[in-house]
């Protein structure tokens, strides 16, 4: 399968070099070249230039000058011409005729000269505002940019509050109630476990973000993993000429107060472009959360479990991002990214269980008072260049990106035993857990483009990922004895990857086709008590892709998308640990964890480019699932993950913008979806389930007065059944406004979330032996204030050239 693998790796690359040489070979039309200085001799960046008939100005082709001020047209026909070049704050300029007879291959103009025109403003200033939510043909797009629930919260809060997007108790993230969400930052992928995924995004500012992409079905361009979709997060990127930044100051209060501080710095002058930006916020959280069970053993007698855990933790977040873009010449842009952080997270835990004949009747009772320290640190870097073949849209890009993520932790519990008078039953017991982990990700891509035609575009690239996670476990029962290690885990995956696409575009039709290819070879090797296990696998998948666009008129358009998915199981889900909570309760990996593979189809309706009505199918085979257990005899309980056999999903999704005054504006989004699970011989029986829930969000924008800004969003979901696990209904509500002064430099945002305190997440689970009522009350009423300062330039130049292009980045253990 690996040669099959590399045989269309080289296969695409031979393509790309042979579609870039015979499309060399194949031009026979003229190509005219030039230059634009201004009166000092000096090059006119991105001025705009057109190529006129000289006998009636007719424009035939259109095209901007580069940073260094040359302009290039191409497939030109014979025949006598002129070019006009024209920019914002200089006269225009008209060279003498020229003429292209049959054959001609190159013509190369004169160099025009543009000269200052005094009367014309040198530099326009750029005040634009964007819905905080868009619609595309292939996304939904959140601009939290200048969004003002957005002012001090962190990535995961916004999340939150994204359509169709919801984060169960454990951080799992849903996409139209569906987990195994790929996220991305900048396009690439995060590589991180659901938890460590979930220390990513706590850790950072909200205030760093520019838009959040929502992508249900995407192309084989993307990574493959995601069977739900794939989550965007963009941030923040310079497009302002000169030196530039922002100040941000927050400070926020729910159960306790806190902090936050962002610093951000630009420069941006000729061809270099330089970043940064370093954050740092202080906090905790409080949750509540009660548990309660019953335990049936082999001969019929029910043992009751009554749990209840206050926890409290404190969080200290710092992170940095560094990082220029250079333009080496007008075709050839390289730039690198350093980004990272370094977090600390200390839990307090006083967990109560009380057990007995039923709830309310003790026999005996334990507590068990544990503390957490945890750190956790990351660094990445990013390599790239991308090289323009042509203006006529040819581009090669390549990126390289290590990153090298070490979590600790250090946790200790002290359980003491209590007969129903209160009295001591057993001495305490001490348990003391030491988890060191580090994960290695390096990866290397290279995409290329080419539009063979005005309606035919070709893509193809290729792509290479190492990841190795490294999990140590020590233990001691003693404060007084050394930690031994007793189970040590190093999982290695590696992955080869390939991808062509071909869109095309008819008159009112447009097709995109697709095809990924995917070599997986991954080594799970645990030793536990001097026990060493291996688990090699190595499979080869495809993923096809088809997108179809028809528009019927000016108001009314139809598509059809299909696409396959595949989500491998997250490390820590694969490692074998078993990590004890208390004497009762313990979580466990399964290193026999399958990768599960999703088929996603997809037909949308858009009217007046505003309403959007989609409806959706998707079919997943060998399911990943968290699933509870019971040992009837010790009547110990467990957490581990299994693959279900099937899930159908159908959903519909329905999303309309509005206006109701000028200085009022709305939107609705509406999910109705149904989750169904199949799965025979799971743990002892059948399980087919499934029940059809409804999300509904909804955002209010209000601007009554010149400076100010007011919104109000309503989230409503209703109870939905996931796997083994029935969640009941959540809603909530967040608001706030913002007021801009100084010239707009400088703004106020005052913001509440869950402002009624009324979201919960309540979850209950009732399959053979299992029955159990979970009751979690996080700190989700937060108010929040928030300044933010912009100095320095904030012009952008009329004839700046604004591009941004990054390119891709989950599956790890985080800070808060």
């Amino acid at each position: 399968m690996k040669h099959l693998l590399n045989k269309l790796i080289y296969t695409t690359l031979f393509l790309i070099a042979g579609t870039a040489i015979t499309a060399a070979q194949t031009k026979t039309s003229a190509k005219i070249s030039g230059l634009l200085v201004d009166a000092q001799g000096k090059p006119m960046e991105y001025a705009t230039v057109s190529l006129l008939k000289s006998t009636d100005s007719t424009i035939v082709k259109g095209t901007l000058s580069t940073g260094d001020g040359v302009y290039l047209l191409d497939n030109i026909n014979a025949g006598t011409y002129v070019i006009k070049a024209t920019a914002v704050g200089y006269t225009k300029a008209v060279s003498a005729p020229f003429t292209i007879a049959d054959g001609a291959s190159t013509i190369k103009v004169p160099d025009l000269k543009m000269a200052d025109n005094n009367k014309s403003l040198q530099t326009v200033t750029i005040n634009t505002s964007k819905p905080l939510i868009e619609h595309t043909a292939d996304r939904t797009i959140m601009n939290v940019e200048n969004s003002v629930l957005a002012a001090g919260n962190s990535a995961m809060e916004i999340l939150e509050r994204a359509p169709g997007v919801s984060v169960d108790k454990d951080d799992n993230i849903s996409l139209k109630g569906k987990q195994g969400v790929t996220v991305m930052i900048n396009d690439k992928l995060t590589y991180l476990s659901s938890a460590q995924l979930a220390t990513l995004l706590r850790s950072t500012d909200g205030n760093t973000i520019q838009s959040i992409e929502i992508i249900t079905n995407p192309s084989a361009k993307y990574d493959a993993a995601g069977n739900s979709g794939i989550i965007n997060i963009k941030l923040k990127k310079n497009k302002q000429a000169g030196t530039n930044g922002s100040i941000v100051l927050g400070e926020a209060y729910g159960a306790s107060w806190k902090d936050n501080e962002t610093l951000t710095l630009n420069h941006k002058e000729g061809n270099l472009n330089v970043f940064g930006s370093f954050s740092h916020n202080k906090g905790g959280r409080e949750q509540d959360i009660q548990i309660k069970r019953v335990i049936t053993d082999t001969l019929g007698h029910k043992t009751f479990f009554n749990q209840y855990s206050p926890l409290n933790q404190a969080n200290y977040n710092n992170s940095y991002r560094f990082g220029a873009d250079y333009d080496l010449s007008s075709k050839n842009t390289l730039g690198f990214v350093l980004n990272g952080y370094f977090n600390s997270e200390n839990d307090n835990n006083n967990n109560r269980t009380y057990i007995g004949p039923d709830f309310n009747t003790v026999d005996s009772s334990l507590r068990t008072v544990s503390t957490n320290h945890q750190t956790y640190k990351d660094f990445a870097i990013n390599l790239n260049d991308t090289y323009k073949l042509d203006t006529a849209g040819q581009q090669l890009s390549a990126d390289l990106d290590y990153s090298k993520f070490r979590n600790n932790t250090n946790a200790q519990y002290v359980t003491d035993y209590f007969l129903p008078n209160g009295s001591i039953q057993h001495p305490p017991a001490f348990l003391g857990n030491l988890t060191p982990s580090t994960i290695t990700i390096r990866t290397a891509k290279a995409d290329y483009t080419k539009p063979i035609t005005k309606t035919l575009k070709f893509e193809a690239g290729v792509k290479f990922s190492d990841v190795e996670s490294d999990n140590d476990l020590m233990q001691t029962i003693s404060q007084a004895n050394p930690y031994l290690s007793i189970n040590h885990f190093v999982y290695d995956e590696k992955i080869d990857a390939g991808y062509i696409n071909f869109n095309k575009s008819y008159k009112n039709t447009s097709v995109q086709l697709g095809l990924r290819a995917e070599y997986t070879s991954s080594k799970a090797t645990g030793d536990s008590a001097n026990v060493v296990q291996t688990i090699n696998r190595h499979y080869l998948n495809l993923f096809p892709s088809i997108f179809i666009t028809q528009t019927l008129n000016s108001k009314n358009e139809l598509g059809l998308n299909y696409s396959r998915r595949i989500d491998r199981p997250q490390y820590d889900n694969l490692n074998p640990f078993t990590f004890n909570l208390d004497p009762y309760t313990y979580i466990k990996g399964n290193p026999y964890l399958k990768p599960q593979y999703t088929n996603n189809f997809e037909l949308n309706y858009t009217y007046n480019k505003q309403l959007t009505v989609a409806l959706g199918y998707s079919k997943t085979t060998d399911v990943i699932t968290e699933v509870p257990g019971t040992n009837p005899v010790t009547k110990v309980s467990f957490i581990t993950n299994e693959n279900l056999q099937v899930q159908n999903a159908y959903n519909i999704n329905v999303y309309t913008p509005y206006t109701v005054a000028k200085w009022w504006e709305g939107n609705v989004n509406a999910t109705g979806f149904y989750l169904g699970f199949k799965s025979n011989g799971l743990e002892g029986g059948n399980l087919d389930r499934g029940q059809a829930a409804l999300q509904v969000r909804t955002t209010q924008t209000f601007t009554p007065l010149d400076g100010y800004k007011a919104e109000l969003t309503a989230n409503y979901q209703t109870g939905l059944t996931y796997g083994l696990y029935y969640v009941k209904p959540q809603y909530s509500a967040d608001a706030g406004i913002s007021h801009s002064f100084a010239n707009k430099k400088a703004n106020l945002k005052l913001s509440v979330s869950d402002f009624l305190n009324v979201l919960r997440n309540d979850v209950t689970s009732n399959y053979q032996s299992n029955n159990l009522d979970i009751h979690q009350k996080r700190e989700t009423r937060i108010t929040r204030l928030t300044f933010t300062y912009n100095f320095g330039s904030n012009k952008v130049k009329a004839r700046n050239h604004q591009t941004g292009l990054e390119d891709e980045k989950g599956r790890v253990k985080g800070g808060n």
